[in-house]
């Protein structure tokens, strides 16, 4: 196969937001990565793990260009010079990755290092996996041109008004079918001229297509600032997530993401300092409709008006999903989405893949999802310590 990732832009624009913040606040930090197929019936072949391991080892042959930097630079005006100047030296180490066949599927990937240099290598490796799997399917081919007609479908119908999504972004890089396809879905999008379409959270494609470049913080961000320091309650790593975040930025770059440990106990720490603080919040796992009635009603409790606040949508969405939801909040809050596989994955077998922080400095961490499926964790003893500390904080 040829090499799947050729330019470490080609990477979603949350690391590079959290990288500095990393960089500045907690780069001493040692993370443990673990990847998982939540696909029951999938299983990698040695074939595909020998080719998933050596396309990983081609991508830690990549260093930035000063072209790229520069990009960065300009694109992110709140990314500052020594942490550019950091990525000038900084390259992703094949020391630090493990890629073997000790799991259900029959592919592990274990990933240790510093927060700040093994951060970044979650959502390319995603890439690598999906892409070296669809094409070593046999099927790719019958999977692409399924792909392009889809795609094609789907802006007719955007052009034709069947679908109200309003204000969106395309999210797909880490389970996308290809580099070409996620390339073949931003060029034809841009090309229309659909209303609504601000950009990608690739950068690579960001920078290519002229588009914004979207994406905040995830979930690793939040478990690294409140599990990540064994002095600290759990229960309170909202407080010292959003407290590092407006440290690190200010009033720019803030779009929350609620559900690491649980919305409700997010909503404890989501005071009128943070509400004002931070444009808005990110959806990403159980009802949207219930989330997003239950976040208008805190801004309103709070004396803020949700029409001056955004609630990002962004989990499992597709087209007509997003509609909906963009139907039932009109007129209650500003809206946004981010969809992901849905417009650059396969139409039909995609794999549910995740790689997860899964210890910080040698201690177990967690993340506690408002959906009980997502949550991972190599330590049950954890899990329930770190519930008890989430459900005491929430009956006092």
């Amino acid at each position: 196969m040829e090499q799947i990732i050729t330019s470490l832009l080609d990477q979603d624009a949350y690391k590079f937001s959290m990288g500095q913040a990393i960089f500045h606040q907690h780069n001493g930090k040692q993370v443990d990565w673990s990847f998982k197929c939540r696909n029951k019936d999938v299983r990698f072949g040695a074939d595909e793990v020998a080719e998933i391991k050596r396309q990983i080892e081609l991508y830690t042959q990549l260093h930035f260009t000063e072209e790229e930097l520069a990009f960065l630079a300009k694109k992110f005006v709140w990314l500052k010079k020594d942490y550019i100047d950091f990525l000038r030296f900084w390259h992703p180490r094949m020391d630090e990755i493990k890629v073997g066949t000790d799991s259900p599927c029959g592919l592990s990937i274990e990933i240790s290092g510093s927060a700040v240099n093994v951060s970044p290598y979650e959502t390319p490796i995603m890439a690598i996996v999906t892409e070296t799997h669809y094409k070593m399917s046999g099927k790719y081919g019958e999977m692409l041109a399924e792909f392009k007609k889809n795609v094609d479908d789907e802006i007719d119908k955007m052009k034709a008004k069947v679908y109200d999504v309003g204000v969106f972004s395309e999210f797909g890089f880490r389970r996308r079918l290809s580099f070409e396809a996620q390339d073949y879905f931003l060029a034809k999008i841009t090309e229309a001229k659909i209303d609504g379409f601000i950009g990608t959270s690739n950068v690579f494609f960001a920078k290519k297509y002229d588009v914004v470049a979207t994406g905040t913080m995830a979930h690793e961000y939040c478990m690294l600032c409140g599990q990540g320091y064994q002095e600290r309650n759990p229960a309170y790593s909202n407080k010292y997530m959003m407290e590092s975040w407006v440290k690190e930025y200010g009033i720019l770059n803030g779009i929350a993401l609620t559900d690491t440990i649980g919305t409700p106990v997010f909503l404890r720490d989501f005071n009128l300092t943070y509400a004002t603080l931070f444009s808005g919040v990110r959806h990403d796992s159980a009802d949207p409709y219930e989330w997003g009635e239950n976040m208008i009603a805190h801004y309103k409790k709070l004396g803020i008006d949700p029409m001056t606040k955004t609630l990002l949508f962004s989990d499992s969405l597709d087209l007509e999903r997003a509609s909906a939801i963009n139907k039932h909040f009109r007129g209650k809050a500003k809206v946004a989405f981010g969809i992901g596989t849905a417009l650059v994955g396969p139409v039909h077998g995609a794999l549910n893949i995740v790689i997860k922080p899964t210890a910080i400095d040698g201690n177990p961490v967690a993340k506690l999802s408002d959906a009980p499926g997502k949550n991972m964790c190599k330590d049950p003893e954890y899990i329930d310590y770190l519930k008890r500390t989430v459900e005491w904080r929430l009956s006092h």
